[in-house]
C-alpha cells in the first residue's frame, strides 16, 4: 500500500502516497468542520477569501508570480460537502525535482506556499481585507443565485434538502444568501481563527516523495495547536435509517421544458460488507449503460432522455435521476417501482452482476491514475474512519452474492419522489 499516514499533531494527519506514475507533486490541505446552519455560509466564503492573499503574498497577483517562478505551478481551492461535514480544499501541484536540469526544493517551496496561503491569511487590523470579503461575497452570491440554472442539480440538490430537512446534509454547500449578507470582515476573520484552532486538518502529498517530507512538514506546521477535532464520522453504521411509512411527495414547477424526477432511497437494514453490496446494487439498478433503469425507462419505454442512479457513501443513500417529458411523469415512476420490485424477487441475471462488477472495478482500476482522484479516495476513506486499500475493495466487490443483492434490495424504502415540471 503506497498511502502512509502520520499524526503529526493530535487531530494533524499527514498522507503520503508515494507514487513515480506524475511528473508532478500534489500537495492538498483539507480542513474538515462540521456542517450547520450559522457557519455553512462562513465555511463557503473562506477558500475565496483566502485564495486573494497571504502575509507574504498579500495579493493574487503575487500569488500567481510565485507560482510561475515555480516552473508554473498551480493553486485551486474549493468548498465540498461530505457527509454532515463541509470540506475547504486547498491545492498546489507543481513539477517534480526529478525532472529539471537542477534540484531546486520545489516540493519544499510548495509547502511552504500552500501553507502560507491556508494559515498565513493576509491580515489587517485583526480583520480579513475587506475589499476582498465585499468582492467574493458578491462572487459567492452568484453562485448561490444561480444555482437553478443547472436544473439537474437544483432537483438533486431539493430532493437532499427535503429528505433531510432541518439536519446538516440538508444544507446547500455554499450557503444562503440571508446569512450572506450577515458576513463582516472582521467577524469572519474571528471565525476563521477559530475554525483553523479546532477543525480536523490533512495533509497531504502525492508523487515522488522525498524522504525527509515528513519533517518538513512538522515543521513548518509546528505553530498549530493540537486538538479534539470537531467532525463527524459517516459511514455504514453511523447512517442506519428507520423504515419510512409514507413516500414525501412534492412537485415544483419553474420555467423549463423537460421535467426532472429524483427518487430518493432509504438503505434501512445494516449488514456486513453493505457498501459493497450496496455499490453493486446500483450498478444493476442504474449505475451503468445496461442498467435496469438505462435499459427500461430510457431505451424500452422512450419515458426518459437520462436515467440512472448514484449511491452516496456517506449519507447511505440511492438517488434514481431522469430528465423526462413532462406528460411522462406518472409512466416513468412507476415503471421505476416495477424496476425497485424487480430487483426484490432477483429479476436479473448473472451477466447483469458481472457487468456491474466490471463497471465499479473499472472505475476503482483507474483511481491511481490521477492524483487528486486518488487523494479524494483517501480523504473519503479517513473521514468515514475505514481504511480500505484498492485491492481489498476489488475483493469486497467481487465477493457480492447474488442473496446479499436480492436481501439488500429487500431493505430500500422510498422516501421521497422530487419532480421539477414547469409553470
Amino acid at each position: 500500500m503506497n498511502h502512509n499516514v502520520v499524526e503529526i499533531k493530535k487531530g494533524i494527519k499527514l498522507h503520503i502516497i508515494n507514487t513515480e506514475k506524475f511528473k508532478t507533486n500534489l500537495l492538498a490541505v483539507f480542513l474538515t468542520t462540521p456542517l450547520n446552519k450559522d457557519n455553512v455560509t462562513k465555511n463557503a466564503l473562506i477558500p475565496a477569501v483566502l485564495r486573494r492573499g497571504s502575509e507574504n503574498m498579500p495579493t493574487q497577483e503575487a500569488i500567481s508570480k510565485e507560482l510561475e517562478e515555480m516552473y508554473g505551478a498551480s493553486f485551486n481551492c474549493g468548498i465540498e460537502k461530505t457527509g454532515d461535514n463541509q470540506v475547504m480544499k486547498f491545492y498546489l501541484e507543481a513539477i517534480s525535482d526529478d525532472f529539471l536540469p537542477q534540484k531546486e526544493e520545489l516540493l519544499k517551496k510548495g509547502i511552504e506556499k500552500l501553507i502560507e496561503i491556508v494559515f498565513k491569511p493576509l491580515e489587517e487590523n485583526n480583520s480579513f481585507n475587506d475589499e476582498y470579503v465585499q468582492s467574493e461575497k458578491e462572487n459567492l452570491k452568484q453562485i448561490i443565485e444561480g444555482k437553478k440554472d443547472n436544473k439537474a442539480q437544483y432537483a438533486m440538490d431539493r430532493c437532499v434538502e427535503i429528505m433531510y430537512k432541518d439536519k446538516p446534509y440538508g444544507l446547500y454547500k455554499y450557503g444562503d444568501i440571508e446569512s450572506l449578507e450577515k458576513i463582516q470582515s472582521k467577524d469572519l476573520y474571528e471565525y476563521y481563527k477559530n475554525l483553523i484552532s479546532k477543525c480536523k486538518i490533512d495533509f497531504f502529498v502525492s508523487g515522488q516523495v522525498e524522504e525527509n517530507v515528513k519533517e518538513e512538514i512538522t515543521k513548518q506546521l509546528d505553530f498549530l495547536n493540537e486538538r479534539e477535532p470537531e467532525y463527524l464520522v459517516n459511514n455504514a453504521d453511523s447512517e442506519q435509517k428507520d423504515n419510512k411509512e409514507n413516500t414525501e411527495v412534492v412537485s415544483e414547477s419553474m420555467d423549463i421544458t423537460q421535467g426532472k424526477l429524483v427518487i430518493g432511497l432509504d438503505i434501512t437494514k445494516k449488514r456486513d460488507n453493505l457498501r459493497y453490496i450496496a455499490s453493486v446494487y446500483n450498478s444493476i439498478l442504474g449505475g451503468n449503460p445496461m442498467s435496469k433503469l438505462f435499459q427500461n425507462v430510457r431505451e424500452k419505454e422512450s419515458l426518459a432522455y437520462t436515467a440512472g442512479s448514484v449511491y452516496l457513501k456517506p449519507k447511505n443513500n440511492i438517488f434514481i435521476k431522469c430528465g423526462i417529458e413532462i406528460e411522462n411523469y406518472e409512466k416513468a415512476v412507476n415503471v421505476i417501482k416495477e424496476q425497485l420490485e424487480d430487483m426484490k424477487k432477483g429479476n436479473f441475471s448473472d451477466e447483469n452482476i458481472k457487468n456491474a462488477k466490471t463497471n465499479i472495478l473499472s472505475t476503482i482500476k483507474f483511481i491511481p491514475d490521477e492524483q487528486d482522484t486518488e487523494i479524494t479516495y483517501y480523504l473519503g476513506q479517513e473521514l468515514a474512519n475505514t481504511n480500505v486499500d484498492f485491492e481489498e475493495y476489488e475483493n469486497k466487490i467481487n465477493n457480492v452474492t447474488k442473496e446479499e443483492i436480492i436481501d439488500f434490495a429487500n431493505a430500500i424504502n422510498i422516501n421521497t419522489i422530487y419532480f421539477l415540471t414547469n409553470n
